[in-house]
């Protein structure tokens, strides 16, 4: 589920608006792309120095991230256990998430290309739920912590004293999101080339898929962009392709870290980012780092 793109292709484009725009007066007029027609006076203040990556720094700050985690890619069993898939290039996020909690055990799945992160213990899940109580934000995952675990007679000891609640906040200013996307999140640089006309379309597109809508609604709240419906895979999916939810994404991934490897992606996609609001789009050209 992860969207690379190709660091030199993306290069060669740029290179190539700098002809387009000298053959045009060096002018690009708008409505060259939808990342484009956004204002680009305010862009320039996304910092081109990479933000030391970090890690959370204490339960609270985990607790949110774990919690996106499981809205995105875990479940809780009607066997008492909590499962979270990684896809195989994800693997060390499952160790490292392993190493925080304290419990638990990874398996490979045979014949796929995934391992499971899986607490089935009861240590282990109280863990777990003390971690996320008040962070899960769809109400599906809520359900399965009430309904598979906490009403299950193993658990008699602690309900009584326990009031496990959902997030129903506005507040994503926390590590949820970052968990969330690590499970369901790409970076994706779209370059699309139209035969009407003779500059391309460049697009920064973060985007999630999901089955839960009303968790894509809230991400729209805070990003901007759109949300479009997968009849065939019954799935919703969210997307951003301006400039203006471009920066309000790298503004929240700058604080709120991915853990998993999606962060190299992050930083890539970031890049882009400053290399086309410095060029401007008035005369762009690639000289090392910098436009000129």
């Amino acid at each position: 589920d992860l969207t690379s793109f190709k660091y030199s292709l993306f290069i060669d484009t740029v290179k190539k608006l700098k002809q387009w725009s000298q053959s045009a007066g060096n002018t690009l007029k708008s409505g060259t792309s939808e990342t484009i027609r956004n204002n680009t006076e305010n862009l320039k203040n996304v910092s081109i120095h990479v933000p030391t990556h970090l890690k959370p720094l204490n339960d609270q700050q985990f607790g949110h991230y774990l919690a996106g985690l499981i809205d995105g890619d875990g479940h809780f069993s009607s066997q008492q256990q909590l499962v979270i898939v990684f896809h195989s290039p994800y693997v060390q996020l499952a160790y490292y998430i392993k190493s925080i909690v304290g419990f638990g055990n990874i398996k490979q799945v045979k014949d796929k290309n995934a391992y499971l992160y899986i607490i089935s213990n009861k240590d282990g899940m109280l863990r777990i739920i003390n971690l996320i109580n008040g962070k899960l934000r769809t109400i599906n995952k809520f359900n399965q912590v009430i309904n598979n675990v906490l009403s299950h007679s193993r658990y008699a000891d602690i309900t009584e004293n326990l009031e496990f609640k959902i997030n129903d906040s506005s507040d994503f200013n926390n590590h949820w999101i970052a968990g969330f996307s690590d499970a369901d999140a790409s970076f994706q640089i779209k370059i699309i080339n139209r035969n009407n006309t003779p500059r391309p379309e460049i697009r920064l597109n973060f985007q999630i898929d999901q089955k839960d809508k009303n968790v894509l609604l809230s991400i729209k709240e805070i990003f901007g962009g759109n949300i479009g419906y997968r009849e065939s895979e019954n799935t919703y999916y969210y997307g951003s392709t301006s400039f203006g939810s471009a920066k309000k994404v790298i503004n929240y991934f700058d604080h709120f870290h991915l853990q998993s490897s999606k962060h190299i992606n992050y930083l890539k996609w970031r890049k882009a980012y400053i290399l086309i609001s410095e060029c401007g789009f008035a005369a762009p050209t690639f000289n090392g780092n910098r436009c000129r």
